[in-house]
């Protein structure tokens, strides 16, 4: 059974230039940043936000949302258990960004693989 499949779950959101997330149902209409008013970037269900005095760790969190990705666990449908990986530090965000400029592969498909060198 899909542990998804029933239940809506919230979704994490998050405003990267403030640096605090909300949980919110998901709408079509988007949601805003109650401080700014500005659009809230949906993270997804196991976003965990760093602490909002940890700016180099809400730059790696900008990066990853920006690029389209969502830090998720499951599979949409909640029958895959396994956490995909999402960089948490500069270093693995740097590492990432020259394999990019070296191989020409996307930034955004290198930033969920574990070990940005291995084979895609």
């Amino acid at each position: 059974m899909c542990t998804y499949a029933f239940v809506h779950y919230k979704l994490h959101y998050a405003c990267v230039s403030c640096r605090i997330s909300f949980k919110r149902h998901p709408g079509e209409a988007g949601h805003t940043c109650p401080r700014c008013t500005g659009p809230l970037l949906c993270a997804g269900h196991d976003f965990a936000a760093p602490r909002r005095s940890n700016r180099k760790a809400w730059s790696v969190v900008a990066v990853v949302l920006n690029a389209g990705l969502r830090y998720e666990g499951f599979e949409p449908c909640g029958c895959g258990r396994d956490s995909k990986f999402r960089p948490r530090t500069r270093a693995q965000l740097h590492a990432r960004r020259r394999v990019a400029a070296r191989t020409g592969a996307p930034l955004a498909e290198l930033l969920g693989q574990a070990d940005p060198l291995e084979a895609r």
